[in-house]
Parts: C-alpha cells; structure tokens; sequence
C-alpha cells in the first residue's frame, strides 16, 4: 500500500514539474515590471556624481586652521588632532559610496560605445579626480578592483600602491584629454559645463598640472615633465577664466551639500580661525567682509541679527584650547547665551544653502602656475603676471562674496590696490611664500586641496596647536610635527575588509594620522 501511495505522489509530482517547465516559457517576458527601467542610463549617472558634494570640515579646514570649533567628544576631529571615525571615513565611504561606484560602471558601459566617447572620458577625467583626493588623504586605497562588487564579485577589494595609483591616473588624464572630441556625442545634461568639450579639456589638464605639482619635492624632472603636457596649448591648455571653473551652481531646489555647518544645528559652535582673520586683516584683505561676521544672537537661525561685517571688528578663534578654557586665550571676547563671540562665516554669502560649490578653479590654476614658472617648470608669461591673475581670480569669482549679478562686488580698484600693498605686491625673494598664501586663501571651502596644498609646499607656515591629548602620532613630543598628514581608514573597512587593511597598513608604515602620503617629504 505504501510503494502505490509513493508511486501516485511521485506521479503527481512528475506532472507538477512539466506543468511548471511548460509554463516557464515566457515566464521572465511575462513577468517583468513594464515600468520599471533594467538599465541606467550612464549620463545620468555622470551627473549624480557631479552633484555629490563632498564635506569633511571636521578634519581639513581646522587642520589648514580656516574654521575652528572648540567642542570635543562626537564634534571633534581636526581641532583637536584627534581621531574620530565617523569623520575620517567620510571621503572614503561617500566617494566609493556613490562617486566611484557610478563611474565605473560609466566607463565599463561606455568603453567601447563608438557613440559616446566623449561620455566615456568624462568619466575617466572625474574618476582621476576622486582617486586623487582619496590618495592625497589616505594613501593606498582600493583603486583596480574598486567597485567591481557588481560587475564582478570582488566585494574586498585589494588596496592598491598610492605611487602606481597616481601613475595611473597620470595616463587616464592624458589620455582622457587627447581623446575627448567636440565632433561626437554632446553631453549637454551634464552639470558643469552642459557638455563643452574644450572645458572638460581645460578641466582635465588642470587636474594633470595639479598631480604633477604634487612631485615637486620628490622627483623635480617628473613633475616638470608633467606640468609641460599639463600646459600644453595643443591639448587645450588649462584654465584660462573663471568661466572654466569647475562649479556646481546650486539653487534653492539643488541646495549646497557641503556647506551645512554654517547654517545647519551646529552653526554656533564654527567659527573662522585665527590665524585665517589675521592675515586678512593683516593685509587689509577685500575678501574678509564677505567671509567672516559676527552675529548679535549666533545660535539662532532664523533671527541671528544684523551681522557685523567691518573687517576691522573681526574675532578669529584660536586653536589649542576647548570651551572650557578657552577663557584664559588672550583676547577671549566672552560669550552670547551658549556662542562665543568669536567671528562666524557669513550666512548671506559662503552660508546660503544655495551658494555654488567650487571644486577646481581657474584662481588654483593660476597660482600653481606661477609656482611652475618660478620653478621654471615653464617658460611662457611671468611669475608675477600668474600670481595677479590668481589672486584676481578667486576675488572675482562669482556668488561665493554674494554676488547675485554678474560681477563680483569686489572691484577692480580694490583688486588693484590690493595686490600693490607691501608683503602682498609680487616680491621674487618671497615668491613661493606669497605663492602659496594666496592659493590657502583661494581654497577657502575646498578644504581637501588647501590641506593637500599645506602638506605640499608647508604654506602657509601656521603654528601646531599642541593641544593636551591630541594623537601621540601627531603631537610633537612623540616625533610628529603637530600637524595631521593622513586620515586613518575607516572601522567599517577594518571590520569588512581586514585583511586587505591590514596589508595597506603594513605597506606604508602604519594607519595613523602621522603617516605622509609618498608626495608628503618632510
């Protein structure tokens, strides 16, 4: 009875597995989304990417002593030459996150695409941009395996060699640039340019003198070598104009993703650092208005007051010290309800949410040019001409001073009068002091490159905070200079991908923040 109950089951399930094999034909057709889209469209991608701002105030700008706060605990970070997680992983967790993730499926869909070559080497150009930030701030990183989860299942990527990075993305550059063609196929939904091919050209070889620069102290032939491609007319040069600036235009819809501090919940706790105000005001700098203010009530944000923009009222917060004794710095100005009274950035102008995002400029261009130049890297115009044009640049730059119009409300006079002023006025005995100065000054809310710039060149020449507790890899008294050189990676990649860590850690010498990056020589 038990061998006919399991032949009639087995029977039945016989007919069960036909039936489902005969339905399956067009199974797959009849059973798919018809709204649902299969595959993303590889522009659109381009332009999440271009949206994503990136923000790391926490760590950069105390660090090349910009903005400053003086809370510790979860708050902390550059302030205090300490490591915290939750900001140290930032760029490494947004730009593979989304930036990269999206790139490399660009590049891979587009490839060998005969229709989108431009497309293509857009991508290659913004990706080289990403690695050299991720580089320039933790060293060896996943970079040929990076964001091939998907494609194809390497979810733990290795971490590559920060020197063959960097080669590489020399060639991606060259080649990215030479390759992009204004013939073919038109990326006008693009964010930064609407598609010209000679910017992108512009923005590209910008980006190759910027990586050949960072060699300068450690193989001079190669980065002249570099820089003399990079400037290349034949390749389309580099940026000539702030209209080849490299900028997210924000709007009250497409709001600023980076600026959140100034206006956000934390607005009352950030100020503009010390050694930034004095030198402006040292220099009776324009610019300084329209950066700093002080505010009759800074914890609120909608009824702040009028601010107080006179540059000569400004405050600028010291480093070194907490809230606590922070009372017995010179000139503590004291306190508004829980605000000090320190200068704050200005909301009308760097703090409007729909204020645009810079990332490369035509003013950084200009000025390592007149590095290049007076390193005789090349030869074309003269030290001092670059070094004006920079300058001028980045005081002309449209909407960070609050301009709404097409002018910067800076004036020509004011520029003039300016750059004729003793310790400012071109001086070739100071050159690569005023040099770099002014490129601190022109990076002001680009904070990675004007910390990338710092560890470079040591300019502009700040003082170490020496603050009590700060990271025994940072703090002088245990063999570091006082100042932060990298950040470390973060515990989620620690957790996740051990193994691989651990070999980036042992390669370079540690996971700390006293640790130099190759191009960083002491």
């Amino acid at each position: 009875m038990n061998i006919m109950k399991n032949r009639y089951i087995l029977s039945a399930l016989c007919l069960l597995l036909l039936s489902i094999s005969s339905c399956d034909k067009g199974f797959v057709e009849e059973n798919k989304n018809p709204v649902l889209a299969t595959t993303i469209d590889p522009v659109y991608q381009l332009v999440t990417t271009e949206i994503i701002g990136i923000d790391i105030v926490h760590y950069e700008a105390p660090i090349v002593q910009q903005a400053e706060h003086l809370l510790g605990g979860a708050e902390e970070g550059g302030n205090r030459n300490t490591y915290q997680d939750g900001f140290s992983g930032n760029h490494f967790n947004s730009l593979y996150g989304t930036q990269i993730k999206n790139l490399v499926d660009i590049i891979r869909v587009t490839k060998a695409d005969p229709n989108r070559p431009n497309l293509y080497n857009m991508a290659r150009i913004l990706k080289a941009y990403c690695f050299l930030l991720l580089v320039d701030t933790y060293g060896d990183v996943p970079y040929s395996e990076a964001a091939l989860g998907y494609i194809s299942n390497i979810f733990l990527p290795k971490y590559d060699d920060q020197k063959a990075i960097y080669l590489d993305i020399e060639k991606e550059l060259k080649e990215a640039v030479e390759a992009l063609d204004a013939t073919k196929d038109k990326v006008s939904q693009e964010m930064y340019f609407a598609g010209d091919i000679p910017k992108w050209k512009k923005f590209g070889n910008s980006l190759l003198l910027r990586l050949g620069m960072r060699y300068v102290k450690i193989d001079d032939a190669k980065a002249k070598a570099i820089v003399t491609i990079a400037t290349d007319p034949a390749r389309g040069g580099v940026m000539a104009s702030n209209s080849d600036n490299v900028v997210l235009k924000c709007n009250t819809t497409q709001t600023n993703p980076a600026n959140g501090f100034i206006y956000g919940s934390v607005r009352y706790i950030w100020h503009v650092g010390k050694p930034f105000v004095d030198y402006l005001k040292t220099n009776n700098d324009p610019r300084l208005q329209y950066i700093a203010a002080l505010y009759p009530d800074p914890s609120s944000a909608t009824s702040p007051g009028t601010p107080d923009t006179d540059p000569s009222h400004q405050i600028g917060c010291p480093f070194g010290y907490t809230d606590v004794n922070i009372v017995n710095a010179p000139g503590y100005p004291g306190k508004i309800g829980s605000a000090f009274k320190y200068s704050q950035f200005n909301r009308s102008t760097l703090g409007r949410s729909d204020s645009w995002l810079y990332y490369v400029t035509y003013a950084q261009t200009q000025l390592l040019l007149a590095e290049a130049r007076f390193r005789g890297y090349i030869t074309s115009g003269t030290v001092k001409d670059y070094y004006e044009a920079g300058v001028k640049g980045h005081m002309s730059q449209l909407d960070i001073w609050g301009s709404t119009g097409s002018v910067s409300p800076i004036t020509t006079a004011q520029q003039t009068a300016y750059l004729l002023q003793a310790g400012i006025a071109y001086d070739p005995a100071q050159g690569l002091k005023q040099i770099n100065e002014q490129y601190w000054v022109a990076c002001l809310m680009i904070w990675p490159e004007a910390w990338a710039n710092f560890r470079r060149t040591g300019f502009p020449q700040l003082s170490p905070i020496n603050f009590p507790g700060e990271d025994p890899s940072v703090a002088i008294a245990t063999g570091g200079d006082g100042f932060i050189h990298r950040l470390q990676y973060s515990l989620k990649e620690w957790s996740v991908n051990t193994v691989n860590v651990q070999a980036a850690k042992d390669r370079i010498g540690g996971d700390n923040m006293g640790i130099r990056v190759f191009w960083d020589k002491k």
